[in-house]
């Protein structure tokens, strides 16, 4: 009777998963309208004067990832709670264009919830940095986290190599893009290859270093500095990141650092944590060698200790 009822419970929960999954949520059904055409390289709509369907490439700057928009932190939002509720009539009116986008403090500000991401003084930061006084009419939040894909990447990656590959995709939207770079500012872009040529080893660094390491001033309160220095204050002294003291310990392994002594803590994660000169070449071999000889080392002392106690009786 017990199997019988087990297999029946499953069977219930299989149906409703399944069923779930083929049932979009309300806000996924409302966000269709909005998708079937911004979630396309094409869309189509019909011209009542011809009495036929026009098919239109969808301007690539309005059109959304779905797939990535799903996974974001905006993802479980309507289209309208941001956007005008204008636009759900097609065509969209013209001066729909002209509408004010929201800021993160437009919705973040003063809510306890967020308290921890420290959004009022990412703004202060955001404020001083190079990019917003140079560009102030131009440069917002969303020059560099697109609101429709953005993820706290540092919080939610278990490997670092993740994080700095997220985090130079933000830089390099725009400094590998003329076409995005433009938008911002009429100078000339930068070849990033050549400014960077007096640095050592520099794909090894690319791949392993955030730009915002050695270009951002650096902020122990806040997780990511968003102060950008002008290119003559940027780090250049290998010492600022390799030495016991690291710059990157209080920027790219901060969160890292501080998660490991919540989950081990607080002795266990000093004692264990990467005491090591950060880019020296740790060989894991050697550390487990390292340990078994420590361990081995343990034995031999207890094993004499108990030798000299049953000696003297």
């Amino acid at each position: 009777m017990l199997k019988h009822l087990t297999v029946f419970i499953g069977l219930i929960f299989t149906i409703t998963l399944l069923h779930a999954q083929d049932n979009p949520s309300a806000d996924t059904k409302k966000n269709h309208e909005c998708l079937k055409c911004h979630g396309n390289s094409t869309y189509k709509y019909m011209n009542e004067d011809f009495g036929m369907e026009i098919k239109e490439s969808m301007c690539a700057n309005r059109m959304i990832d779905t797939i990535a928009y799903a996974q974001s932190n905006h993802g479980m939002f309507k289209c309208t709670d941001c956007h005008s509720p204008d636009y759900e009539t097609f065509p969209h009116a013209g001066n729909l264009r002209m509408e004010m986008m929201y800021a993160c403090n437009d919705c973040h500000a003063g809510d306890p919830e967020y308290e921890k991401f420290h959004f009022e003084a990412i703004e202060e930061a955001f404020y001083e940095s190079m990019h917003y006084n140079r560009s102030p009419d131009a440069f917002t939040c969303w020059s560099c986290h697109n609101p429709h894909t953005y993820k706290t990447q540092a919080r939610i990656s278990k490997k670092i190599s993740e994080t700095v590959l997220y985090d130079n995709n933000i830089c390099l939207s725009c400094h590998a893009d003329i076409s995005k770079y433009e938008l911002l500012t009429e100078r000339e872009n930068i070849n990033i290859l050549k400014t960077h040529d007096w640095l050592p080893n520099q794909e090894l660094h690319f791949k392993n270093v955030r730009c915002i390491e050695c270009h951002t001033q650096l902020n122990d309160s806040l997780l990511v500095s968003h102060v950008v220095m002008p290119k003559e204050n940027a780090i250049r002294e290998c010492t600022s990141c390799h030495s016991e003291n690291s710059h990157l310990m209080a920027s790219l392994y901060k969160y890292k650092s501080l998660e490991s002594r919540k989950s081990g803590g607080f002795l266990n994660a000093v004692i264990l944590n990467d005491s090591y000169v950060i880019g020296a070449n740790r060989n894991q071999y050697l550390n487990i060698l390292s340990v078994i000889l420590f361990g081995l080392v343990l034995v031999g002392i207890f094993t004499h200790s108990l030798f000299r106690i049953f000696k003297r009786k």
